[in-house]
């Protein structure tokens, strides 16, 4: 996967924004009924304030026709666009292994 170094990849929340909360005016907490999971957990990873873990991603499927590997892949691409940023600058050597 290549990861685009000017732009941020979607966050893992925008997903449940624009294509569940939004077209189907729903709240957040039909969202939390419809997981099946505590409100706080929908908030934070709303609020992008909390990573979408396996356990979050096997649960919103049935929100819309998303694998859990879809939303693992949205948060992978996050992580590693964050870590790009932060390492930006860094040398790194090969390893040489015996």
């Amino acid at each position: 996967m290549t990861l685009p170094t000017h732009l941020s990849p979607a966050l893992p929340g925008e997903p449940l924004i624009e294509e569940w909360l939004k077209p189907l005016r729903a709240t957040q907490l039909e969202l939390v009924r419809r997981l099946g999971v505590e409100l706080p957990l929908v908030s934070t990873v709303i609020r992008h304030r909390k990573c979408v873990t396996a356990l979050t991603a096997r649960r919103q499927p049935g929100l819309r026709k998303a694998s859990p590997e879809l939303w693992l892949n949205a948060q992978l691409a996050l992580d590693l666009w964050r870590a790009h940023e932060e390492l930006k600058g860094e040398t790194f050597y090969p390893c040489k292994c015996a």
